[in-house]
């Protein structure tokens, strides 16, 4: 079913732009309110400023950077938009995917339709036609610093909205020049003129790191939440001690995030006797072969499984404030020159440095580090998951079939490690190293383009990590359901896990290809079918 977003420049929202950059059902449409402002300050643009003894104004009749001195004739300031544009295309490397094209196109219209920026209207039409015929522009994911925008990547944008002939675009799942897709789709003619500040506004802000900021941030929420359920089900195959879930504690410590945690856990759970004191008197197999000693109460868990709240709770706390970052910038303008207009009528163009993107930078490098450490508690779970010395009896390795001929998940928990020690390394902060660029015009820039990108590597990487803490766990308490009968898993829990055993069966029959199981195992954070599963029967959990 098609919908139709429309935009204002004040409101799009983030669950907004996630949908129009991945589904293409999702139409997007200029508010009547911002066509009308848009027009109105190109008017007073054409009438005023387009002759030679207009005020220098950057970017409209001036060169940029180093020659921002040097004045553009009128004659001139069209074939200065082309040559904007073809000597910032100088990026590198893979492209950026799809949804991302789809993402920055939305948010460079909304910047454009606040009316900060002042191009044509018509260059947000172009923009939303090609989002709505589903052409996107082939962005290489290397060359932007995040200092006077996302220069490289937006000049690829804005060559294919140009309808350049070096410009490519997937469209339809082909890859493409722009001026063949736009022939195809029928959006327009192939050759449209850029005329003053069209192309500045263009290639400026940083809107590529925000296209990418965005996804992650979105994505981020929900492996936290599929994090909560990973770990209620580890709990229930340790059948854990829950005391350190009880609300009193936390509210010892009234930190936000780690409260929520704590009541998450306590509702998944609620119900399980697998996570009573009764349960963990029946000593597993495993258990008796290492010790002749009589079963005595745990008192408490370990750090991975009694202090999740405490470790959880700062991801949830930060995922708040990057939430309020991707927020406003979302409906921010962040290119240069701005316009406003003037009491008495008329506008102004003032320079300034909104296309600087420390504030994105920042806040990737934290989602980076907050993610990053949610996968260093889950792994750890997972290691104690093969170890009876440390699951307190699950069988070793959770090997099934014929001993030593079969192997179990060891060799999934090391890929697990592998994944760890890569975010480690990815988290290393981007938004302190700044290197000086373009002559030292740029004597400082913020590398957001790049924090988005490992921020985002994380991430994915992270959403194995928890899917296959779920594959284990639910592994793990299929393997002892026999040892403890008439034992209970929690409401949230039961959920999880019939989910779970509906997608990957268990592995009872010795070693299997498991690459395929890790695989689903990731679909389940992806696709959201576990947490979808848990929420269908209790509703919301997060």
């Amino acid at each position: 079913m098609t919908t139709t977003t429309l935009i204002d420049g004040f409101n799009l929202t983030a669950e907004q732009v996630v949908a129009v950059a991945r589904n293409t059902q999702v139409q997007v449409g200029l508010a009547q309110s911002s066509r009308d402002a848009l027009k109105q300050s190109r008017d007073f643009i054409e009438s005023t400023w387009m002759h030679d003894e207009a005020p220098m104004m950057y970017s409209f009749n001036t060169g940029v950077g180093l020659l921002k001195d040097t004045r553009i004739k009128v004659e001139h300031i069209g074939l200065f938009q082309t040559q904007m544009i073809k000597a910032h295309a100088a990026g590198m490397g893979e492209p950026f995917s799809e949804e991302v094209s789809r993402a920055t196109m939305l948010l460079r219209a909304n910047a454009f339709a606040s009316n900060y920026s002042a191009p044509r209207v018509e260059v947000v039409d172009r923009l939303l036609a090609f989002i709505n015929a589903g052409i996107h522009p082939i962005m290489p994911q290397k060359g932007s610093v995040g200092a006077s925008g996302d220069l490289a990547p937006l000049a690829y944008l804005a060559a294919a909205i140009a309808g350049f002939e070096e410009a490519e675009v997937m469209y339809q799942g082909k890859r493409m020049s722009a001026p063949q897709a736009i022939t195809e789709s029928g959006v327009g003619p192939v050759e449209f003129e850029l005329k003053a500040k069209d192309a500045s506004a263009l290639i400026n802000g940083c809107t590529v790191s925000l296209a990418v900021a965005v996804l992650a941030a979105h994505d981020a929420r929900n492996l936290l939440s599929d994090a909560c359920l990973s770990l209620g089900l580890t709990l229930e195959a340790m059948r854990a001690e829950m005391a350190g879930f009880d609300e009193r504690i936390h509210l010892a410590r009234p930190h936000a995030g780690q409260i929520k945690t704590a009541a998450i856990i306590r509702n998944l759970l609620k119900g399980s006797t697998r996570t009573t004191h009764e349960a963990r008197a029946i000593q597993f197999p495993d258990e008796l072969r290492r010790t002749d000693i009589a079963y005595t109460p745990r008192i408490q868990d370990v750090y991975s499984l009694r202090c999740a709240p405490q470790v959880y709770g700062p991801v949830f706390d930060a995922l708040d404030y990057i939430d309020t970052i991707v927020t406003r910038e979302i409906n921010s303008a962040t290119d240069n020159p701005l316009i406003f207009s003037k009491d008495g009528g008329g506008f102004e163009i003032i320079s300034g440095g909104n296309f600087h993107g420390q504030y994105l930078a920042q806040a990737m490098d934290l989602l980076a580090m907050a993610v990053t450490d949610l996968g260093s508690i889950v792994e750890r779970r997972i290691a104690r998951l093969i170890d009876p010395t440390l699951s307190w009896g699950l069988p070793r390795n959770l090997m099934t079939g014929i001993r030593g001929v079969n192997t179990g998940y060891p060799v999934v928990q090391c890929s697990m490690s592998s994944l760890v020690m890569e975010n480690r390394t990815l988290c290393m902060p981007g938004s302190v190293d700044s290197i000086p660029s373009k002559g030292n015009s740029e004597d400082h820039i913020s590398n957001s383009t790049w924090c988005a990108r490992k921020a985002a590597t994380v991430i994915e990487n992270t959403q194995y990590i928890v899917g296959v803490e779920m594959l284990l766990a639910a592994q793990g308490l299929t393997m002892t359901e026999s040892l403890l009968p008439g034992f209970v898993l929690g409401q949230g829990t039961q959920a999880a896990y019939d989910e779970v055993r509906r997608q990957i069966p268990a592995c009872l029959d010795g070693d299997r290809w498991f690459h395929n199981d890790v695989e689903v195992a990731r679909s389940f954070v992806t696709t959201g079918s576990v947490r979808a599963a848990v929420e269908k029967k209790f509703g919301k959990f997060v």
